[in-house]
């Protein structure tokens, strides 16, 4: 008999339970709710039996196993107050789903009828909607509208066909301010019945979201609206956001979802890609159009593809640059070009170990171990082959090797660059640049003349 956890360890297509289970589970009329209280990626394997697919990788993410009930593939989602790890050495106390926050991937096959048990463990009515699915009105998921809110400790099943296959998120929509911000969100991915369609050798997705938790608390500020300062994919922060692992040769599809408020233009480097499904479903071969930047707008998603020719470990991320930060405060005030020598020694003498920083920029703070208050990390805290990334939030690294085994998507450390492939100083004669004649050209100011300006800004002149 599988209880919650060895049912996680059971391939989604493969995922039946035995006879004793099953005796079980039909009389209470509800299959196991499979729990994953780790922010590790979960890899699910392929089905056995059944369609075949190739299951998509969920980022510092699972899939939600379901079991099969006459031809009805059923699963069940427990809404519920979970603890998220958003990197090492910061918990947040959010709401979300089966134990995590974002909550799992459901995946299934476009033709399958699903039955999807929602059990409320929340102090509140909440609701599911399906995003971007098309299904009776009833089952749509808005509370007051399509049905009542699921009052809390109690279960709502949501039945219906998948006639359509692509990428779909799901989040409910009763409270919905408030759930949503708590990170009550995910992904559903809908295969195509043809096993030979858009199929590629790798499949990521992950959800964009963000928080404002100030340092050394737990809870998110739900009234927020612009000013967030933790911008994550499926709550979690780099440089704890997996890696994307890929073999030289692979076909590639990157799906993202945006739950956030603002938009996010999604960047990465050393490929340009082509962008091969929208909300409104897959972008035939010929329409697909060439991108190395793709805008996910929010409440939709996108998806591109590429084949790994090009060797090396490549940024991926928001091209927002406030979104490749953590633990961001707004209230910040600018020091560049001012002259803090003496505010040190002054404040040197009540706090011995104070660092000025901010007056040649910010680069300073990821090298820097400052004391921080509980249950917080640095703004930038990601450190490379070479230093330090001086990145966070937003931001992950495709690691493309040769030779790596389907399934396996363990970490294989940094790349090492072959020789002539890197940049490196310059030590010979520096030619004279050209200098600039043109009346109309305006010069950066030196730092002294900057520091004036800004003086003068300062008193108003």
């Amino acid at each position: 008999m599988f209880n919650r956890r060895q049912l996680l360890g059971v391939g989604a297509g493969a995922a039946l339970v035995s006879s004793a289970a099953w005796s079980k589970t039909s009389n209470m009329g509800l299959p196991e709710a499979a729990l994953h209280d780790s922010a590790q990626m979960k890899v699910t394997p392929n089905p056995t039996t059944g369609p075949d697919y190739n299951p998509v990788v969920t980022l510092n993410g699972w899939t939600l196993p379901f079991r099969m009930n006459n031809g009805v593939k059923e699963f069940h989602l427990v809404a519920e107050y979970v603890e998220r790890e958003m990197a090492d050495g910061m918990t947040a106390y959010l709401w979300g789903y089966n134990g995590q926050s974002t909550g799992p991937t459901i995946e299934a096959v476009e033709g399958d009828r699903v039955r999807i048990f929602v059990t409320n463990r929340l102090k509140e009515h909440t609701t599911v909607h399906w995003h971007g699915m098309i299904l009776p009105s009833g089952m749509d998921g808005v509370g007051g509208l399509s049905h009542p809110g699921i009052p809390s400790g109690k279960t709502y099943v949501y039945e219906y066909d998948l006639i359509k296959s692509g990428t779909f998120m799901y989040h409910p929509h009763g409270d919905e301010m408030v759930q949503m911000a708590m990170g009550m969100m995910g992904m559903f991915i809908v295969h195509p019945k043809d096993p030979s369609f858009m199929r590629v050798d790798r499949d990521f997705v992950f959800m964009l979201n963000a928080f404002d938790i100030d340092p050394g608390t737990y809870v998110p500020r739900i009234m927020t609206m612009t000013d967030f300062n933790l911008w994550c994919w499926n709550s979690r922060i780099f440089p704890d956001i997996d890696p994307l692992v890929i073999s030289k040769g692979d076909n590639v599809r990157v799906r993202v979802g945006n739950l956030t408020m603002t938009n996010h233009p999604i960047h990465m480097h050393g490929y340009d890609f082509k962008v091969s499904c929208t909300d409104g479903g897959w972008v035939p071969p010929q329409a697909q159009w060439p991108e190395v930047s793709i805008d996910i707008p929010v409440g939709a998603m996108r998806a591109f593809d590429f084949k790994a020719d090009h060797l090396g470990d490549w940024a991926i991320h928001c091209h927002k640059s406030h979104h490749t930060m953590n633990a961001m405060g707004h209230d910040i005030p600018t020091f560049i070009g001012a002259d803090k020598s003496s505010l040190t020694k002054t404040i040197r003498k009540v706090q011995p170990e104070y660092m000025p920083m901010g007056t040649q920029g910010m680069a300073d703070m990821a090298e820097m171990s400052m004391p921080l208050p509980d249950n917080t990390i640095p703004m930038m805290a990601g450190w490379g082959p070479y230093g330090p990334l001086e990145m966070g939030g937003m931001f992950s690294v495709v690691k493309v090797r040769e030779g790596i085994n389907a399934g396996d998507y363990s970490d294989p450390g940094w790349y090492t660059n072959p020789p002539g492939e890197q940049a490196y100083e310059w030590t010979g004669e520096i030619p004279d640049f050209t200098k600039v004649t043109d009346a109309n050209t305006k010069i950066t100011p030196e730092p002294a003349a900057m520091k004036m300006e800004m003086k003068n800004m300062k008193h108003g002149g």
